[in-house]
């Protein structure tokens, strides 16, 4: 596994694949590894660590050593997960990674290019989570100059065939409130 988001083979295209650690992201690489393996195209999984919006806009100085260790815990990352989905770097795929640090949606539509496929994870996001954080897949469907793929996660059905996805913070909180025998609506 190669440790560059350079351009494979002289500029042939590419399977790009955005992860995080999450349940989608997961997904998505194992779609990626797929498609790269059907196309024999290079696969180039990236981690987009993101910085606070207030960190970002600030010169080096004091902030100037949270990109190198963000770079490597995104490399961590980054094995973490191909050991997780593929047991290790695939056979027969050449695997290309890269750690960057900034805005995940504008670095994930940077490193894409025009010929390369740039694949995502759709995961569901809580009202709070979208307010707070702006949507990466939104951005690379307005932004990207390829072509985009979002993988969702197939929907686990728990006994009573109820779809058992991640609750939102708030529903969480909620019920959390409630097994403690607080009123939700009112603090005592």
């Amino acid at each position: 596994m190669t440790s560059s988001h350079s351009r494979a083979r002289s500029g042939a295209p590419r399977v790009v694949v955005g992860v995080e650690d999450s349940r989608a992201a997961r997904w998505a690489l194992a779609w990626a590894i797929g498609e790269a393996r059907l196309r024999d195209m290079p696969l180039l999984v990236v981690h987009i660590a993101p910085l606070p919006e207030h960190v970002s806009h600030m010169v080096a100085g004091s902030c100037g050593d949270l990109a190198p260790e963000a770079q490597a815990m995104g490399a961590e990352l980054i094995r973490r997960l191909l050991e997780e989905v593929a047991g290790g770097a695939p056979s027969g795929v050449e695997v290309l990674a890269a750690s960057l640090v900034g805005d995940p949606g504008h670095a994930l539509v940077r490193t894409a290019g025009e010929d390369d496929i740039l694949v995502i994870g759709r995961g569901t996001r809580a009202g709070v989570s979208r307010l707070v954080t702006p949507s990466v897949r939104a951005h690379c469907v307005r932004h990207a100059k390829g072509t985009l793929i979002c993988v969702t996660p197939p929907t686990d059905t728990g006994p009573a065939d109820e779809p058992t996805r991640e609750r939102s913070l708030l529903r969480r909180w909620l019920s959390l409130r409630r097994r403690a025998g607080a009123d939700p609506t009112h603090d005592h």
